[in-house]
């Protein structure tokens, strides 16, 4: 798993699992001018409260992690994990706001008078822990501040090729001085005196880059359906350029074209 596709909504969902898991192990209720001699279950004494609640946020926190962290996440039923995660998210949200207003499952007040139990500090943290995580979940495809990546994409100390092998001329690792692709200047230098500049046509030089979020590759068919995601946080080898798009070779070897090359980060 890439932790460095990681958005800043995901770090939301995971900070919110947290809060979750803490709050199941504290009071489930609470009872005015109880003595402390009287024993207050947790969260995990209550099926209803650890099956709806506890479990299926934490359940919802690892689908999303999991859907965003891997280069090809498994499906079910033939769909993505993540809508599963957001799904779960909010019908924790929804089962927690439900026992808060009854935290004591319809007993009102254990057989004596008196108002009945109330939400103990563990069932409130719990709803709002569900709460920021439905609502990360629900907003970090459509907020750009969540959507940016968890951790920054991080340059190498020494040039290194993820093949195992030092590329040819103009395949230059981020921050290497080689000559460019083709016999020709490398990647933004000046020709040198004397020396007539490439035309436009066969000025490409193939360079690396990193994109800012996910990104999805397509087929160079022009196929619809995405062949790989690019994550942050890994350098690609950009081999072409067509028009705005580039087409990018991925460490295992695939080619596709990437549409979306706004913000990358070029080494």
């Amino acid at each position: 798993m890439n932790i460095r596709s990681l958005t800043r909504g995901d770090g939301v969902v995971i900070g919110a699992a947290v809060l979750l898991f803490i709050a199941s192990f504290l009071d489930l209720y609470s009872i005015e001018g109880a003595s402390d001699s009287v024993d207050i279950p947790s969260l995990w004494a209550s099926g209803p409260v650890l099956l709806s609640v506890v479990l299926a946020g934490l359940i919802a926190a690892a689908l999303i992690v999991v859907a965003r962290g891997l280069p090809q996440a498994p499906k079910v039923a033939g769909l993505d994990l993540a809508p599963f995660g957001v799904a779960f998210a909010v019908f924790a949200a929804w089962s927690a706001l439900g026992n808060v207003f009854d935290p004591a499952g319809g007993a009102d007040n254990f057989g004596g008078g008196g108002d009945g139990p109330d939400a103990g500090l563990g069932l409130i943290l719990a709803l709002v822990a569900t709460l920021v995580m439905a609502a990360a979940a629900v907003a970090t495809p459509m907020v750009p501040a969540l959507k940016g990546a968890l951790l920054p994409a991080a340059r190498p100390a020494a040039p290194q090729q993820p093949y195992g092998a030092q590329p040819p001329g103009g395949y230059g690792y981020p921050g290497a001085q080689q000559a460019a692709f083709g016999g020709g200047q490398p990647y933004g230098g000046q020709p040198q005196q004397g020396q007539p500049a490439a035309p436009p046509a066969a000025d490409f030089s193939p360079f690396w880059f990193a994109v800012p979020v996910p990104r999805p590759l397509f087929a160079e068919d022009g196929s619809p359906t995405p062949i790989a995601e690019l994550a942050p946080g890994t350098w690609y080898l950009a081999v072409e350029q067509r028009g705005q798009a580039l087409v990018a070779q991925t460490q295992d070897g695939r080619r596709g074209v990437l549409q979306d090359t706004s913000g990358i980060q070029r080494g």
